[in-house]
């Protein structure tokens, strides 16, 4: 208990802590933790409360650094974030990015990633296998908020409500956001008690990122009008979650009892109403497309299944959907 006595334990550790064991799977013992650290509160607090109880899991701690070059100084705070870490001994990488990388929101997210995963490898010796390390970011209840505002006004189905998972595979690494309990005034709040330094971007200010708008214009104002609304949205997210899974699970068991030779009985199928077909259909299309196919689309396959008792449509990936009298079946 020596490490948690020299770093004075705090509420904020004691939190973290608890839901870290309340799942021996969530980020196991003995596992390399890279963490993306932009320099701002919330990843600074995220690398503080890891790095002060690693050893009560016997974690390894690394830093992934990507600088965006979308200011003036970020080089300067990319360097000033690596002396920090070499002083605590933390293992730091970095990558600058060219603007043309960075154009968009969507491509710097991509970046992000890519460059995180190259760094993962790094991190893995030889002969260990990919989960011995895990991706943490510190992505907060805020940051889920905002991403269901967003997708909500961009149209999105059932899934894209669900918010950000707090673990998934990517490539051959989990990304873990152990954050996900923690608010952003939470964040500030830990960075302001246990002195931590923090590198305020300049663009998180830039209304040009949709985000951005998101974050100042809109929660901004509905957390004035409705003080706690981004803890409420946070509670009907965790909902959505638990619907859309069980949602898939009842979708699986559905689907099976329409499969005849692997192919969907088409009686069975016309027997039910468009929403409850598009869910079967997604189901299907979900088990043999990474890339989600939108409901619009779906929808329209279900309408043309019922109309007409023959017919084909192109699907991605070279795929087709074919379907006669009695069967619905996917080829090449």
């Amino acid at each position: 208990m020596s490490r948690i006595e020299k770093n004075n334990w705090t509420n904020w550790h004691h939190l973290l802590h608890k839901a870290i064991i309340s799942d021996a799977q969530f980020i196991p013992k003995g596992m390399k933790l890279l963490i993306a650290v932009s320099g701002g509160q919330d990843s600074m607090a995220l690398l503080t409360l890891f790095e002060d109880i690693k050893d009560v899991h016997n974690w390894q701690i690394y830093v992934w650094h990507g600088d965006h070059q979308w200011h003036s100084k970020s080089s300067i705070y990319a360097q000033e974030l690596k002396s920090f870490c070499n002083n605590k001994k933390i293992k730091f990488y970095s990558d600058k990015a060219p603007f043309i990388d960075v154009s968009t929101e969507e491509k710097a997210r991509n970046w992000r990633y890519e460059k995180l995963y190259d760094a993962a490898n790094k991190v893995l010796e030889k002969d260990e296998v990919a989960n011995n390390v895990y991706i943490l970011t510190g992505h907060t209840s805020s940051d889920n908020a905002e991403t269901f505002l967003l997708n909500l006004a961009r149209g999105s189905n059932y899934k894209g409500l669900t918010g950000i998972p707090n673990k998934r595979l990517f490539n051959d690494f989990y990304i873990v956001r152990p954050f996900l309990h923690f608010s952003r005034a939470d964040t500030l709040k830990i960075c302001e008690q246990l002195k931590i330094p923090i590198w305020i971007d300049p663009t998180n200010s830039d209304l040009k990122l949709k985000r951005n708008i998101v974050r100042k214009k809109i929660l901004e104002n509905l957390e004035i009008t409705y003080p706690g609304c981004s803890t409420r949205i946070n509670t009907f997210i965790n909902k959505m979650n638990k619907y859309e899974k069980e949602r898939s699970d009842l979708s699986k068991l559905a689907l099976q009892n329409c499969l005849d030779k692997n192919m969907i009985k088409r009686d069975i199928f016309n027997t039910i109403g468009l929403d409850a077909r598009s869910t079967l259909l997604n189901q299907l299309f979900k088990e043999k497309f990474s890339k989600q196919i939108k409901s619009k689309n779906i929808d329209n396959i279900a309408k043309e299944i019922l109309k007409k008792n023959t017919g084909t449509i192109d699907l991605p990936n070279g795929m087709k959907i074919v379907w006669n009298k009695r069967y619905i079946y996917l080829t090449n």
